[in-house]
């Protein structure tokens, strides 16, 4: 980060923004500017709206050297949501940390269908006395049973992950997020990790990347766990044994939604459709189906 045109003590909060800015552009980080801004807000512990109208002001040497870190940090591959230790989900900021993926945009998609679909079968499952039961496997940092719970309190959520360090995170967002014991946490390999139960929704984000692909993202994607990404040769290792077992917990009635790849869709709606799962279902977001969805 070049830093010798200005003095640091008499830089303003626009030339600091402008010089870690041009750092990051200079990298082809193609979020410099929104990167840089937040970086700084958080260096000065204010919003990025009170860091526009603050942008005339001084900044002080050490404000500086602390933003200065931080672009060294993200200049290194470092996603910002690392660097801060949250990232914002839905409308709730969740902890994170190198052990779990960062929430992203398009599993809120996943989130979204999955509430129109419980939202479908509410009134059937109610009649018979059964509690609204979901299933989130590798729930990474909890966003997906948080939201849902958060979103929809009458919900009986249940989360598993294989990764221990994973659940902490998710416990600890639970328990910041949400009223107490408000979601059941299991350590173990997906439907290992559980008794024998059954579920109205079982919803998963699992590693779909594949093998082959992972050493062609960008640097801050690669620094995410590699656990969570890597699907095996096809991407679908994991979705493969979900669809093997789904039927075995799920309710009558019930439903197994999975976030992909786009272009893995056409195959694994005929993995769920061969191993008995009727009315597939694919949702898109933004940038091409992102969901499918089959029913028991």
């Amino acid at each position: 980060m070049a830093v010798s045109a200005y003095p640091r003590l008499s830089m303003t909060i626009r030339e600091a923004l402008a010089s870690g800015s041009a750092a990051l552009a200079a990298a082809g980080i193609e979020s410099h500017s929104l990167d840089a801004s937040l970086l700084l807000a958080e260096v000065l512990t204010i919003s990025r709206t009170s860091l526009l109208a603050a942008a005339p002001d001084s900044l002080s040497e050490n404000h500086f050297a602390a933003f200065e870190d931080y672009i060294k940090r993200r200049l290194a591959g470092e996603c910002v949501a690392y660097i801060l230790g949250r990232k914002e989900f839905r409308g709730l900021e969740f902890a994170v940390n190198p052990a779990v993926l960062v929430p992203r945009p398009e599993t809120e998609t996943l989130v979204e269908v999955t509430r129109q679909q419980l939202a479908k079968g509410k009134e059937q499952l109610t009649e018979k006395n059964q509690p609204l039961r979901v299933l989130d496997l590798c729930t990474g940092s909890g966003a997906i049973a948080i939201a849902l719970k958060h979103e929809m309190p009458e919900l009986e959520i249940w989360a598993a992950d294989i990764s221990a360090q994973a659940l902490e995170i998710a416990t600890a967002n639970a328990a910041r997020l949400l009223p107490p014991d408000s979601i059941t946490f299991c350590h173990g390999n997906l439907f290992d990790a559980l008794p024998k139960s059954l579920f109205s929704i079982i919803v998963s984000n699992p590693p779909y990347v594949t093998t082959a692909e992972i050493a062609g993202l960008s640097p801050e994607v690669r620094a995410e766990p590699i656990l969570a990404l890597d699907g095996g040769n096809d991407g679908l290792d994991i979705i493969r044994t979900i669809i093997a077992k789904a039927l075995d917990f799920l309710c009558p009635g019930g439903a197994l939604l999975l976030e992909a790849d786009p272009r893995q869709m056409k195959h694994i709606a005929a993995l769920l459709e061969n191993r008995g799962f009727m009315d597939i279902q694919i949702h898109r977001d933004l940038s091409g189906e992102r969901v499918i969805l089959g029913n028991r």
